[in-house]
C-alpha cells in the first residue's frame, strides 16, 4: 500500500462538507452517549494527552487529533500564538490507521511531546511522514490511544480536530470541528 495513501485518504474526508469550523453546542456528529452538559467534564477525566501552553492557565481546551491529520496539523500552527493565554491538551486518536495509533502512542511517551510533535509536523510537512515509531511500543501506551478513540465515539465525535471546550459567555461545554485561523480561535475561546 502507498505510504501517503492513509494521509490522502484523511485529507480527504475531512475535505467534505462535514468538516466544518462551526462552534458546536452538541458533542458531535454522531448519536452521543454523553449529555452536552457532562461533554467536557467526561474528556477532562478520560482523554490522556500531553498539555502546551500556559499550565496556570484558567482556559483549558482539549483537542482529540490523529497525527497524520493535515487539519489538526493546521491547528496545531494556529493555536501557538494563543498558548500564552491557554492550556491545550492534545490527545492523539487513531483514525488513520496504525500508523496514526503508533506515532500517537510515540507522542504520549515523549520526554518533551511539544518538541516531538514540532519534529513530526515539520517531517509531515516535508512528505517525510512524521516520527518513525519503534518497532516496539508499550501496550499500554497504545491502549491509551485506542481509549482516545473510543472516547471520540462516545461522544459522538467522528471528525478530527475534535476540540472540547467550555465557552466563555456561559461557562457551559461546547466544541468545535477542523481548523481554525488564530484570530477565530482567539475570539471563539475568549482571549
Amino acid at each position: 500500500m502507498n505510504k501517503w495513501l492513509p494521509c490522502l485518504l484523511i485529507g480527504l474526508s475531512l475535505a467534505l462538507p462535514g468538516c466544518d469550523k462551526a462552534p458546536s453546542t452538541s458533542g458531535g456528529s454522531q448519536t452521543s452517549r454523553v449529555p452536552l452538559s457532562a461533554l467536557y467534564d467526561t474528556v477532562a477525566a478520560k482523554a490522556a494527552g500531553f498539555s502546551t501552553g500556559n499550565m496556570m492557565a484558567t482556559r483549558v481546551v482539549y483537542v482529540m487529533f490523529d497525527p497524520q491529520c493535515p487539519h489538526c496539523a493546521r491547528l496545531w500552527q494556529t493555536s501557538k500564538p494563543l498558548l500564552a493565554q491557554v492550556r491545550m491538551v492534545w490527545s492523539p486518536v487513531r483514525f488513520a490507521g496504525d500508523i496514526s495509533l503508533r506515532q500517537g502512542a510515540v507522542l504520549l511517551a515523549a520526554k518533551d511531546p511539544v518538541a516531538e510533535m514540532d519534529a513530526h509536523e515539520r517531517s509531515l510537512e516535508a512528505k517525510r511522514g512524521g516520527l518513525v515509531p519503534p518497532p516496539e511500543i508499550a501496550p499500554e501506551l497504545l491502549a491509551k490511544v485506542k481509549a482516545n478513540t473510543d472516547l471520540m465515539a462516545e461522544i459522538g465525535a467522528d471528525e478530527v480536530p475534535f476540540v472540547v471546550y467550555k465557552d466563555p459567555r456561559t461557562g457551559q461545554p461546547a466544541s468545535f470541528r477542523g481548523a481554525m485561523e488564530t484570530e477565530e480561535l482567539r475570539k471563539l475561546l475568549g482571549i
